[in-house]
């Protein structure tokens, strides 16, 4: 076994001729213990994942947390299986957490447009998706993974796999991980999410002249995915906050004013024109400018995609002409997936027999389109940066012109619509999660169809805590109005998509407005995503993203060597991936013990439901997370 990996592993030779980490011996790293705990930490990450996916519109990749989870609890309870163990566990927490990444897309939106889903309707779609997008993309597993070694470079999988060889650094990572876990945890227990005994939320409104509003939530789950996705992301989406509460609500607001209007705001009867306040014009017109603007960057997204479809088509072509893409395993899951899909379309179809076979075929159709696409992009990009958004938008265009087509408009065709859209984006996460693992797999030297059967299954165990998570928080999830608990970006896109091309009943002009916001950014070059999710989200969460990223920056800066620098920053996402794992995880166990009336949610008063209350929370966040990383350094660094 050599020390670390080699440079073959980043490309240099082709595929068939690289040696792989673990080059001798057995390549099996699997036992019922190894499963036990992937199993425990795939719930763990899709619970996490999804939580903080719908409160925040972006999501954490769990490869190298799990990977670090993977190598203390292999140390302590399966010693033996090594770093082929520690593989399996990182490779199946990344399918929890995929699956998440797909699932609280589009499932989310049918609670918006007033509707419901049942745990047997969720799990049927999930399982589906999961299992024909992982047998979809392991058709081609040997173009993507061995033939196109050192051309598709998997940033990602190669990140994990450095993590992997240099897994006896652990202890550390643990222990800032765990630091991190402790802190968003007993933050959150003191907020709304839990015993609610405390404000955590700075806030200003201005409701005269000019209007505006600025809010920042004192959040850890939020505060280390800044951290995570640093500077360039979280000012991208604080600049969009900026233009959305303090260019565009004013100028609605002055207008809107000045006219005097006593014609009612097209969706709130209630509330006259010239009289709404802030709140007024941010759900009804501001909203609609965002979700025109993701629009916008989806459609873009999918557009710019094409050339990689052709390609990807091409080679899948080739690949399976070597007949070294398939296999048992592959087939059975692949084919698993076609008749739960089938099975899920029927069952979701109310009926009717004709929607449910079109609707089934053009879903398989298009994820196995994308799931390819998906997969050749992982290998680019990786999975953190994978073009969901422009797949699925694209995709559900599609799906609901054929609905409107065959007219099939009502709120009942539009909840199906809907799930077979969770379909599709549950195959497209499940691909590009699994090719990562894959490579990895490939990469250490693991046997491949030990991690498909493994993926397999954390797939499964995802869409079962994905799915009860989301009906769990179906209350909440629905909530319209101000200061809504889960800002559901995506899943309000999907809901206002869908049900505005079936009804013709949207602020189109405010929609069209975000289209072409959306082609300006495209031309100043700015990632047109990401510009959208900060127009669309409050800026009480992009706010605070932004002082998490503030505060990586703050690190690197009080760093005296590029060695402190890059020792203090692994250990930083490290205490991120902690927040968000505490903050998320504490705050779905508070919302169960508040449904299930364990513990109140009574509003604070007095001094602790002020703004001065909120701003010691947040100072007390900042400078816990940043004194154990200031006192970080390497053990050769004095």
């Amino acid at each position: 076994m050599n020390k670390k990996l080699s440079k073959e592993a980043y490309g240099g030779v082709s595929g068939k001729d690289y040696v792989p980490y673990i080059s001798n011996g057995s390549k099996l790293g699997g036992n019922i213990v190894v499963l036990i705990i992937g199993i425990l930490l795939a719930a763990l990450f899709a619970a996490s994942t999804a939580y903080s996916g719908m409160k925040a519109g972006l999501t954490v990749a769990a490869g190298i947390p799990g990977s670090i989870l993977g190598s203390v609890f292999i140390a302590i309870f399966a010693k033996k299986k090594g770093i082929l163990g520690k593989n399996l566990i990182q490779g199946m927490s990344s399918g929890g957490e995929s699956i998440a990444s797909g699932m609280i897309f589009v499932m989310p939106a049918i609670l918006l447009i007033g509707s419901h889903v049942s745990a047997l309707e969720g799990f049927v779609i999930g399982a589906g998706g999961a299992l024909f997008g992982l047998g979809s993309i392991s058709l081609i597993y040997n173009y993507l993974i061995v033939e196109e070694h050192g051309n598709l470079m998997y940033p990602e999988s190669m990140a994990i796999s450095e993590t992997l060889v240099a897994s006896e650094g652990a202890k550390d990572s643990i222990k800032f991980m765990g630091t991190g876990f402790v802190i968003g945890g007993i933050l959150t227990v003191l907020t709304s999410s839990f015993l609610n005994v405390t404000n955590n939320v700075i806030s200003y409104v201005n409701e005269s002249f000019y209007k505006w509003r600025f809010q920042l939530e004192v959040n850890p789950l939020l505060l280390g995915i800044g951290f995570i996705v640093g500077l360039p992301v979280a000012l991208t989406m604080f600049s969009s906050s900026i233009l959305s509460n303090f260019v565009i609500t004013p100028l609605i607001g002055y207008f809107a004013t000045l006219s005097g209007s006593t014609a009612p705001v097209w969706n709130n009867p209630s509330v006259a024109m010239g009289s709404m306040q802030v709140s007024d014009i941010a759900g009804s017109y501001v909203k609609y400018i965002g979700a025109g603007i993701m629009l916008s960057g989806g459609l873009i997204g999918a557009i710019r995609l094409i050339p990689t479809v052709v390609s990807s088509i091409k080679e899948t072509k080739n690949a399976k002409a070597t007949g070294e893409g398939g296999g048992t395993q592959q087939t059975v899951i692949l084919l698993g997936g076609m008749v739960v899909g089938f099975v899920g379309g029927f069952m979701i179809s109310g009926g009717n027999i004709m929607m449910a076979i079109l609707t089934t075929i053009l879903s398989l159709i298009l994820s196995m389109l994308f799931t390819i696409v998906a997969g050749r992009l992982t290998g680019t990009i990786g999975t953190s940066n994978l073009p969901v958004s422009g797949m699925t938008i694209a995709s559900i265009v599609i799906v609901t012109l054929l609905f409107v087509g065959m007219g099939w408009t009502s709120e009942v065709d539009n909840r199906t619509l809907l799930l077979f859209g969770t379909f599709i984006v549950t195959a497209i996460a499940t691909a590009g999660g699994y090719c990562q693992s894959q490579k990895v797999t490939f990469v250490i030297g693991g046997d491949k169809n030990e991690m498909q059967k493994y993926y397999a299954i954390a797939s499964i165990v995802g869409v079962v805590v994905v799915t009860g998570v989301i009906l769990l928080l179906a209350s909440q999830l629905s909530m319209t109005g101000d200061n809504v608990p889960f800002a559901l970006p995506q899943a309000n896109l999907m809901a206002t998509l869908t049900s505005g091309i079936m009804s013709g009943k949207l602020p189109w002009v405010m929609i069209i407005a975000g289209m072409f916001l959306g082609v300006v950014f495209f031309l100043l070059d700015l990632p047109v995503m990401t510009v959208a999710i900060g127009f669309y989200l409050p800026i009480a969460t992009t706010s605070i993203i932004l002082v998490g990223a503030l505060l990586r920056v703050l690190v690197e800066k009080a760093s005296k060597s590029e060695e402190e620098k890059d020792y203090r920053i692994s250990n930083g996402v490290s205490l991120s991936s902690g927040l968000v794992a505490g903050g998320s995880i504490i705050g779905l166990i508070g919302i169960i013990l508040q449904v299930t009336g364990v513990v109140g949610a009574t509003p604070p008063s007095g001094f602790a439901s002020s703004n001065g209350m909120a701003l010691i929370l947040l100072v007390v966040l900042v400078v816990a997370t940043i004194i154990p990383l200031m006192k970080a350094k390497p053990k050769n660094v004095s």
